[in-house]
């Protein structure tokens, strides 16, 4: 039997909440898992303090009786759709509140819980897991929500001390991570490019009445689309994911939107930004985006080979290229 290209490779996601996983570089993680790698998500949180935002759900006995225990088996429905394995990593969710995350959290949450001990349960997950590349948040959590600025922060400690070999030795042999990357899949050039392809093409763009606000954001943004996987092959199990969490996502609207099929018709990729990279490759050029298709590119092996630099899936089309899918 042939080897599948990525065997021997591993990626970890980190994730606030489920569903999470299903709506920032799901697509991604279905094509690596597909070719061969060993795709691990790990959700900082249950989810238990999320709503019920699928109206055909809002009378159901199960969802309103335990919307946590639902939440687990939509989870475990999602990572089958993607190919992938998951665990929890065991911190209550922190809710979204109003106003000042510090007084406004509940006591215990993940968002309460001090970055040097929330990280514990991450940083075993890491030395078991041994990943060689991680994924998670910006510093601003990708958008204001106290679990995901605090899934950053926890990630980032722990991707730190678990290469360190006298920090916490209970929790398993040192494991270096050779590369992290914050998901980028929300940003502004995505939704501005999408915007002037549809004009372009007499369509009405569903992000009209935003367009000058995408525009000040992705002149004023700091973050950097560093990397861009061609996964649109794999936007039909990112879709069956992100629907197995039914009490989170209502068919008919947000996600499944007019913005969604404009996105699928026009921007075949998932981006990322890179943060940390240990390999030994020449190094990117800061700021300039798109310049990587692939998240592995550089990594070294489990038996010391390493991949080419360039990685191993071919360049990503650009957008001007890719004539999109069918209406």
């Amino acid at each position: 039997m042939t080897a599948l290209p990525y065997e021997g490779l591993r990626l970890l996601a980190v994730h606030a909440h489920p569903d999470d996983e299903s709506s920032k570089g799901a697509a991604t993680s279905a094509k690596y898992a597909d070719l061969g790698a060993r795709v691990l998500i790990a959700s900082m949180t249950g989810g238990e303090a999320g709503d019920i935002l699928n109206p055909a759900l809002l009378q159901s006995p199960k969802a309103t009786r335990d919307i946590a225990g639902l939440r687990r088996e939509e989870m475990a429905a999602a990572a089958a759709a993607l190919g992938a394995e998951h665990v929890w990593v065991g911190h209550v969710d922190s809710g979204l509140p109003d106003g000042d995350f510090e007084n406004q959290t509940p006591p215990g949450c993940f968002y309460r819980v001090p970055d040097e001990i929330a990280m514990l349960p991450l940083v075993h997950i890491i030395r078991q897991f041994r990943p060689q590349v991680v994924t998670t948040y910006d510093e601003l959590g990708g958008y204001p929500h106290p679990d995901h600025i605090k899934n950053h922060a926890v990630t980032m400690a722990a991707v730190d001390a678990a290469a360190d070999p006298q920090a916490y030795p209970e929790l398993g042999e040192p494991w270096q991570v050779q590369k992290v990357y914050y998901n980028q899949d929300l940003s502004a050039k995505k939704w501005i490019t999408i915007h002037e392809k549809m004009t372009e093409a007499g369509l009405e763009s569903p992000f009209a009445d935003h367009i000058e606000d995408f525009r000040k954001r992705d002149a004023e943004r700091v973050n950097w689309l560093s990397t861009r996987i061609d996964c649109v092959e794999y936007f039909d199990a990112r879709d069956r994911a992100l629907l197995s969490h039914a009490t989170q996502i209502d068919p008919e609207g947000g996600f499944f939107s007019a913005s969604r099929v404009a996105a699928r018709k026009y921007w075949p990729t998932e981006e990322f930004e890179l943060a940390v990279d240990r390999t030994d490759r020449p190094p990117l050029t800061p700021g300039v985006d798109f310049q990587e298709s692939d998240l592995f590119a550089g990594v070294r092996r489990d038996d010391g080979s390493t991949v080419p630099a360039e990685g191993m899936l071919p360049a990503s089309p650009s957008v001007d290229e890719y004539q999109g899918e069918s209406a």
